[in-house]
């Protein structure tokens, strides 16, 4: 068997194959099959991937082509060489599609088993910037809820958000059991638009220990407000994510 895995699946039960008649180089196939068993998690973290020659031998590849495959996942981050352990899989990058979604539930349907840790949840004046963005009059009271995003125990995202006083019931258990606009959509908000704002920066002190990243590293940066289907605004949230295990993805149209 050519991976093993300490937590889920091996390369056996994924149905690797390559295509000889593809222009699409051997070496790329393979890595872009075991990208996607690690991204949809049938290669888990902690999983080794075994022995290069059987690996090799089962898909009638030669070993610097499985080599060479298994390089460019380390490259990318989801992969590492371990003295003494072998190739194991750090984790898997998320890659969300920009649109008006929640990343608790892009993360569930991605198989990426999320969770939540509520850092902090209270009752305070909206500042001139969280009022202007929802609308409401600056010290207008808004509910500021802080969360930490991880995945598979890792952490992916920190979360702040404002929502209106009084919008809805956001205890501590509820904020941890699911994603926010899950909340809106049981609660009768039908959410229509938002404004969003994707940036780039590094990583506070501060930041960089909440996320598990060295001091210094690069972050990816959020800012959106959610409207519903009345046009009012509904939520505001300032995001960083880890941009080792996080990116978005955009789809590009002409315009005619």
């Amino acid at each position: 068997m050519g991976v093993t895995s300490t937590t889920t699946g091996s390369t056996g039960s994924l149905g690797l194959s390559v295509d000889r008649s593809s222009p699409v180089p051997l070496y790329y196939q393979l890595a872009r099959q075991l990208e996607s068993a690690i991204e949809h998690g049938a290669l888990g973290p902690g999983s080794l991937l075994g022995n290069e020659i059987e690996l090799a031998g089962r898909l009638g590849l030669s070993r610097p082509t499985v080599r060479q495959a298994i390089q460019s996942l380390v490259d990318k981050g989801l992969l590492v060489r371990r003295r003494g352990v072998g190739t194991q899989v750090v984790h898997s990058q998320v890659k969300r599609p920009l649109e008006l979604s929640s990343l608790y539930d892009d993360l569930e349907a991605a198989g990426q088993q999320p969770t939540t840790k509520v850092l902090l949840s209270e009752l305070r004046q909206a500042s001139a910037e969280v009022a202007a963005a929802l609308g409401i009059a600056e010290g207008a009271e808004v509910h500021l809820f802080e969360r930490l995003r991880l995945t598979h125990g890792q952490p992916v995202a920190f979360l702040s958000n404002f929502v209106p006083a009084g919008l809805l019931d956001l205890d501590t258990e509820r904020l941890e059991s699911t994603g926010l606009y899950r909340m809106m959509r049981n609660a009768g908000i039908t959410l229509h638009s938002a404004h969003q704002s994707v940036g780039a920066r590094i990583a506070t002190p501060e930041e960089a220990d909440r996320l598990g990243e060295p001091e210094g590293a690069a972050l990816l940066t959020m800012q959106r407000t959610a409207y519903d289907d009345t046009g009012r605004a509904v939520e505001y949230g300032t995001h960083i994510y880890r941009a080792s295990r996080y990116s978005f993805d955009f789809q590009l149209l002409v315009r005619n």
